[in-house]
């Protein structure tokens, strides 16, 4: 029996107790592009929700800042340091190209709403080379055609968070910085490559 996009339950798992509490497993993805599939039952119970905790608190900017030094090698490093020299020109010559691609690659409403190829690749790639190998490489991957389209509309736990705040729900988080980005830290470089 093959049900309907608007009964499927992929996303949530509900705590029986009183009042329910819910589990939503949600992804680090531009909302436009899953939120027509997130099924009602998901959606009602954010609703009506009082209370919504988040994996890290995207709306704080102590989390922004913390994320962003947490990601950084350690002072007087530099990328062209830890990164064999064949694997750091590729990466050098892969920026440059997505830097002169950008404009492009940006949709005429990103445009018009002021945002600037330079700006936007400075924003994400700005200081790549004080960056640990870890992070680079999860920056790499955002820096294609489709992503910089999706630029400038919220994830979808930030989404999710900017409702909650505009209801007046109670937020908080289930994480702190250090918790999400020391593990990512300690890989080692074959573990990352």
């Amino acid at each position: 029996l093959k049900q309907k996009q608007s009964e499927l339950n992929s996303f949530l798992w509900t705590i029986k107790r009183d009042p329910p509490s819910y589990f939503f497993g949600t992804i680090h993805v531009p909302y436009t592009r899953v939120w027509d599939f997130i099924p009602e039952n998901s959606k009602k119970a954010f609703q009506d929700s009082s209370i919504v905790y988040f994996e890290l608190d995207l709306t704080d900017p102590y989390t922004i800042s913390a994320l962003t030094s947490c990601q950084l090698l350690p002072q007087g490093e530099n990328l062209q340091d830890v990164l064999p020299k064949d694997i750091y020109r590729r990466l050098k010559r892969h920026l440059e190209y997505v830097k002169l691609m950008m404009p492009s690659w940006m949709t005429p409403d990103q445009r018009g709403k002021g945002l600037y190829a330079d700006y936007l690749f400075n924003a994400i790639a700005g200081n790549w080379e004080r960056k640990r190998p870890v992070w680079v490489m999860l920056m790499v991957n955002s820096l294609t055609e489709a992503d910089i389209k999706s630029r400038g509309v919220p994830v979808l736990d930030l989404y999710l968070a900017q409702e909650a705040e505009r209801m007046r729900k109670r937020t908080g988080a289930v994480e702190k910085v250090e918790e999400q980005c020391h593990p990512l830290n300690g890989l080692n470089f074959s573990q990352v490559s």
